[in-house]
């Protein structure tokens, strides 16, 4: 029995994964600190401050992170994540580590990952 598979599907694949890849290499999709996995260690680009509800109020979650030491250009790695769904995560900022929600870590653009750096 023969599978037949059809040859457009076969290049709207391809199309949609290289523009994934595109996008990923350029920059045009941001990675989250909550998309890194465990033992991984990136930089920081920027802490998003905009809100969902309204862009005229300030993100106060967005400015305690930076308070807190996540600025950009800042190393930073995950230690843990929690056993149900990863939730929160522990991340380390220098010397200093951090339980983080997934919703706050969420707000934290890196970008790139470091193979094999430590913090």
């Amino acid at each position: 029995m023969r599978i037949g598979i059809k040859p457009y599907l076969v290049i709207i694949l391809i199309c949609m994964y290289n523009k994934l890849y595109i996008e990923l290499i350029l920059g045009l999709v941001a990675v989250r600190l909550s998309d890194l996995k465990v033992k991984q260690t990136a930089i920081i680009s920027k802490v998003n401050r905009t809100t969902e509800d309204n862009d005229n109020q300030p993100d106060l979650v967005a400015s305690r992170l930076e308070t807190l030491g996540f600025v950009a250009g800042t190393r930073v790695q995950v230690i843990t994540k929690g056993v149900f769904g990863g939730d929160p995560i522990l991340i380390q900022v220098g010397f200093t580590r951090f339980a983080l929600r997934k919703i706050e870590a969420a707000k934290i653009e890196i970008e790139k990952v470091l193979e094999g750096a430590s913090t």
